[in-house]
């Protein structure tokens, strides 16, 4: 049995550790605000980017010859492009990324198309590397406080694979920020860009055909300056969802941490109480076994 010495060095252990389960809850909590409010000023600018493509598209006489916009009519290699954490300590949000990723990969394989890794994330990375999947290129240390650029490299190579007719789809797998309690993960066909999209709704086409524009140049090449800015866009906010995502199942971790931490303690300590108590009777034994000794 544990001495009361043995249980009074666990309790300050744990003690300890909810300290910093705590600390780590309040600054997640704290980095969650800042990605919400990222999430929400990026918003309106993705929207004006959809209208203006929007109308560029229907003023074009022809969307053939885009290279972004043609889809391959025989799928022989698919690019995925899981956006994970840099850091663990939040619970299962790199798991079921890299989950999907693998099922989407047996998916592939079955239908005889040929994966090709990209990952963006240490966590992710390392377990690619761990499983010895060769891995095209990966991008680190940006998943608390993803910014534009980070977005513009990503789009940059996944648009370079795409348009040397490397890969024939482009698939991002992230986690959507539904509240700090769920995350949905989500994969998203970024490439090629469909062209339905450029059709919009009704609303959409209004808003977008406001006015009598001149287009200089001719709006198919607006168009085609414009179709690389949306793949940014879309990664760019891939990567704030992803990010809020990550400090949300990061605050809920170290909650859960905290309070299984403060059970434990509880514990602990009528453990610890039981066995002073038995020492103490112990000791009273003991006194009255003496006295009769020397009485006796």
């Amino acid at each position: 049995m544990a001495t009361v010495q043995d249980i009074r060095r666990r309790i300050r252990s744990v003690t300890n550790t909810r300290k910093i389960t705590r600390a780590m809850e309040l600054v997640a909590a704290a980095k969650l605000r800042k990605a919400q409010a990222r999430i929400e000023a990026m918003r309106p600018y993705a929207d004006r980017m959809t209208e203006l493509m929007i109308g560029t598209a229907r003023a074009s006489t022809s969307l053939r010859g885009l290279p972004l916009l043609q889809r391959r009519e025989e799928e022989r290699a698919v690019a995925i492009l899981p956006l994970t954490g840099d850091r663990g300590l939040a619970g299962a949000f790199n798991a079921q990324i890299l989950r999907e990723a693998f099922a989407q990969e047996r998916r592939l394989r079955g239908e005889g198309v040929e994966p090709h890794w990209l990952v963006a994330g240490k966590k992710g990375a390392s377990t690619l590397r761990f499983r010895r999947y060769e891995i095209g290129q990966s991008w680190m240390g940006f998943s608390d406080s993803p910014q534009y650029a980070d977005a513009q490299a990503i789009a940059h190579k996944v648009s370079e694979l795409y348009s040397e007719q490397e890969v024939d789809h482009v698939v991002v797998i992230y986690n959507h920020f539904e509240s700090a309690l769920t995350q949905r993960v989500v994969a998203q066909e970024v490439l090629p860009i469909p062209e339905s999209l450029l059709e919009g709704g009704d609303d959409d086409h209004a808003q977008a055909m406001l006015g009598d524009f001149i287009y200089e140049p001719e709006p198919e090449q607006i168009l085609e300056r414009l179709l690389p800015v949306y793949v940014e866009t879309e990664l760019y906010r891939a990567l704030l969802e992803s990010a809020a995502s990550e400090q949300g199942a990061r605050m809920t971790a170290m909650r859960n941490a905290s309070k299984n931490a403060g059970e434990l303690i509880d514990s602990l300590t009528l453990q610890m109480n039981r066995a002073r108590q038995a020492e103490i009777t112990q000791e009273i034994l003991e006194v009255v076994a003496g006295a009769d000794a020397l009485t006796a």
